[in-house]
């Protein structure tokens, strides 16, 4: 029976070398996963229209929310890199934030202002997470 070499420190490096540039591999293609699974969520998001229910769809989520004592309800959560100024807006809580919204959002705004507005109800947007001190999700509340 033959003995097995000792490997060689040069071996070693080797050895991890083909481990560390595995794991970047895999890393890789997760990160590329990721970005396109986002980017196919954006392409949905922008192209999204309003549903025809849209009516029922709303008189059934703001009872829910009346009946649980809520006078606010979150309507819409979506990246702020979707916006046109990416949350600058919004977070400076400038009165035009309307105009920096972009796709679904928009199309939903605009909803509010001929359907909602005029009965009553208000919209606002915040920024509602800062990951890495950065403007994250922006959210759409509708209040009452």
């Amino acid at each position: 029976m033959a003995k097995a070499a000792i490997l060689k420190p040069s071996d070693l490096a080797s050895i991890a070398s083909k481990k560390l540039m595995a794991e970047a591999e895999k890393d890789l293609a997760r990160m590329r996963q990721q970005e396109d699974e986002q980017k196919k969520l954006q392409e949905a998001f922008m192209s999204r229209e309003i549903h025809p229910d849209a009516p029922d769809r709303v008189n059934a989520a703001i009872s829910t929310a009346a009946e649980q004592g809520k006078n606010e309800l979150l309507i819409i959560q979506f990246p702020s890199t979707w916006l046109n100024d990416g949350g600058r807006a919004i977070n400076n809580s400038e009165s035009d934030w309307p105009r920096s919204l972009t796709g679904f959002a928009k199309r939903a705004y605009d909803y509010f202002s001929a359907n909602l507005q005029p009965l009553g109800y208000r919209a606002r947007a915040r920024i509602i997470n800062f990951p890495g001190g950065k403007p994250g999700d922006v959210g759409l509340f509708l209040s009452w």
